[in-house]
């Protein structure tokens, strides 16, 4: 490489078209944006859905339904899981912070324990709520159930 033979990179010296720049540029007068309108102007910017001034999709479609700000979400976990989980980990008590750990939930779910499966091991289950059928074979196994 020497002095006679070096070239800018490629892709270095191409430029775009240099709007507002004056008659000599090409793009003179209006610069490429046509005379009157909002794109004509400086600082226009189109909102997300804009749709030419046509009414926008989000408006056309109906809307309906009821959204209850106060409801509760729970994440579900079945006995099934509680045998699996005691069996593999040797637990006599589950609890939020073992549910966390064994990554079925995190930190801020709330849990609901629910009745699928069978469970044989004598557990203390605390969660958030439980169904009837899942309390009672808790119970029925010689384990208790506690409500946080």
């Amino acid at each position: 490489m020497e002095l006679h033979n070096l070239k800018p990179a490629k892709g270095a010296n191409h430029h775009d078209k240099r709007v507002g720049r004056g008659a000599g540029s090409g793009h003179g007068g209006y610069s490429t944006r046509g005379l009157k309108g909002a794109k004509s102007r400086s600082g226009y910017s189109r909102k997300l859905g804009f749709e030419g001034g046509q009414m926008p999709l989000q408006r056309r479609l109906p809307k309906f339904g009821f959204t209850n700000l106060k409801r509760v979400e729970y994440k579900p976990i079945n006995l099934s899981t509680l045998e699996e989980l005691s069996a593999k980990n040797n637990l006599s008590e589950v609890t939020m912070e073992t549910l966390v750990a064994a990554g079925f939930v995190s930190g801020n779910d709330k849990v609901k324990i629910l009745g699928n499966g069978t469970i044989t091991r004598a557990l203390t289950v605390k969660a958030n709520a439980f169904s009837k059928s899942a309390e009672a074979a808790i119970t029925a196994a010689g384990g208790s159930v506690e409500k946080l």
